[in-house]
């Protein structure tokens, strides 16, 4: 006899998503089973994101529970829906309605790699399939342009007030650098680069985007406090490196987004550990280790490690981010974990955030069904 969707599914029904520890039936992620010729079945699975790190493990436990069916085959097909902020949804004033998310790249610190974090997390993002645009809002040191292979592009307009981002990878790219001479000297006061800040959110025709990634100067100053208070924003991640100096900046910029209600979203530690490519030996350049041990402490999520590589840097000269010049390496692949583990953090905070207005979480972790 043949096997029915209703089975299917009741084969399914304890399954959890390993993020909320939620079922995926509750969280309606399990789409209604396609019967096929035969006797198999195509199981159809819609993730908050297209970037989940989750699918092999999803796959691997619904042909474990299927299995008891004995059924010829079982074929598994992954879709994803990224939901926006439930806090985006009812501000009416945000500067990018049309973005579904804005995650914040930041540092307590300068030269801890955060553009190129950001840069890399975007691309990655883009190549996993979701809609990914990459603001560069280090008004005084924008970077973008050179590291996305843009370096001397001009956004175009079609009326005069709005205009269209440059795209590289997948991404759409929007910097102060295209607009003014790359030997210029920003020498503005705050009521200017907030302006300008305001401008490339408000006046850049983003179109319907699931994430744009926000790199940040380093700090907490003007650029911070303009985000915090006119944009909704879904979470933010901190870069920072292995040593003591970098951490101590690291951990205040994560009491900072704490002030301005802004969730963080885990830390990242780059530059951690150097592995000579002739002899193979790993060398703790700036220590390895601090951001987890740092992320752990503040009991924030630590989001993966980047190893420094020559690739990496080469990549920034080049213009061409080592993850889609070079993803099979290493390093690339660290950053790729990253761009998926943001993504689930992402979609776990539009779980659990609570909505303005009396609305309920769509989850509410912890609390027993």
């Amino acid at each position: 006899m043949a096997v029915t969707a209703e089975q299917v599914l009741a084969a399914l029904k304890d399954l959890k998503d390993p993020s909320s520890g939620r079922t995926l039936s509750e969280l309606a992620y399990l789409k209604h089973p396609e019967i096929l010729d035969g006797g198999g079945v195509r199981v159809r699975v819609e993730l908050p994101t297209p970037a989940s790190p989750h699918k092999p493990r999803i796959e691997e436990s619904v042909r474990a529970a299927l299995s008891a069916l004995k059924l010829p085959r079982v074929e598994v097909a992954f879709t994803g829906n990224v939901r926006p902020s439930p806090v985006k949804q009812h501000n009416p004033n945000d500067l990018v309605p049309s973005v579904k998310n804005v995650v914040l790249v930041g540092s307590g610190k300068g030269g801890v790699g955060k553009s190129t974090v950001s840069a890399n997390v975007a691309c990655a993002l883009a190549n996993l399939g979701c809609k990914v645009g990459l603001l560069d809002a280090d008004i005084y040191g924008p970077s973008m342009p050179l590291m996305m292979g843009l370096f001397g592009a001009r956004p175009s307009s079609a009326d005069g007030k709005s205009v269209n981002p440059p795209e590289a990878f997948g991404v759409k790219v929007i910097s102060i650098g295209f607009f003014v001479d790359p030997d210029q000297a920003m020498i503005w006061r705050g009521p200017m680069l907030h302006g300008a800040l305001v401008q490339l959110l408000r006046d850049v025709r983003w179109g319907d985007l699931d994430y744009l990634i926000l790199d940040l100067p380093p700090g907490t100053g003007d650029i911070q406090l303009t985000i915090a208070q006119q944009v909704s924003v879904s979470g933010a991640v901190v870069v920072t490196t292995p040593q003591d100096v970098a951490l101590a900046d690291a951990i205040k910029a994560k009491v900072m987004f704490d002030k301005v209600n802004i969730p963080v979203l885990g830390f990242v530690e780059n530059m951690s550990g150097f592995v000579c490519p002739n002899c193979h030996h790993e060398t703790d350049i700036f220590s390895k280790g601090g951001a987890e041990q740092a992320a752990g402490k503040l009991g924030v999520p630590f989001l993966g490690r980047v190893p420094i590589n020559t690739a990496i840097r080469a990549g920034s000269d080049d213009g061409k981010p080592v993850v889609a010049a070079d993803p099979g390496l290493p390093e690339a692949q660290a950053l790729i974990r990253i761009a998926q583990n943001v993504a689930d953090r992402v979609a776990l905070a539009n779980m659990t955030t609570v909505a303005p207005r009396g609305q309920k979480p769509l989850v509410q972790l912890g609390r027993k069904s």
